[in-house]
């Protein structure tokens, strides 16, 4: 059973930063897709930012575009998600999300669909308040 542990949340004024870690339990090769949720408390959960192995490719929320930025370690399992200038907002619970599946040609389009990924972690609070 493949694992995904997430790390780095806590509480944060505005305009802070804060660096989520994904650390996975995979053993060797590397997922296809790799991507960050959210969800604040009575919404939905949310896609905030997704990375797609072949070509390097990156995919964000309009409401976090600039602001946060994905990235990978293939040697090291993990996946991360720089935050900064965050916002109220921002506050909820951030999910680490991935999948084997070669779906790049559809992966533009369905990258913050939740059904896109097989693997979640348990989640990490992100509080940002003053």
């Amino acid at each position: 059973q493949i694992q995904l542990v997430e790390s780095g949340g806590g509480s944060v004024q505005p305009g802070g930063s804060l660096r989520l870690s994904c650390t996975t339990s995979l053993t060797s090769g590397h997922f296809n897709s790799v991507a960050w949720f959210r969800q604040a408390p009575g919404k939905e959960r949310e896609g905030v930012a997704g990375h797609y192995y072949s070509g390097d490719s990156r995919y964000y929320a309009d409401s976090v575009e600039g602001r946060f930025f994905i990235s990978r370690d293939d040697a090291k399992k993990s996946v991360y998600l720089q935050m900064n200038a965050l916002l109220p907002e921002d506050t909820g619970m951030y999910y680490c999300a991935a999948d084997f599946s070669s779906r790049w040609s559809s992966y533009p389009d369905n990258w913050y669909l939740a059904a896109t990924y097989k693997y979640w972690g348990q989640g990490t609070q992100v509080t940002v308040s003053s």
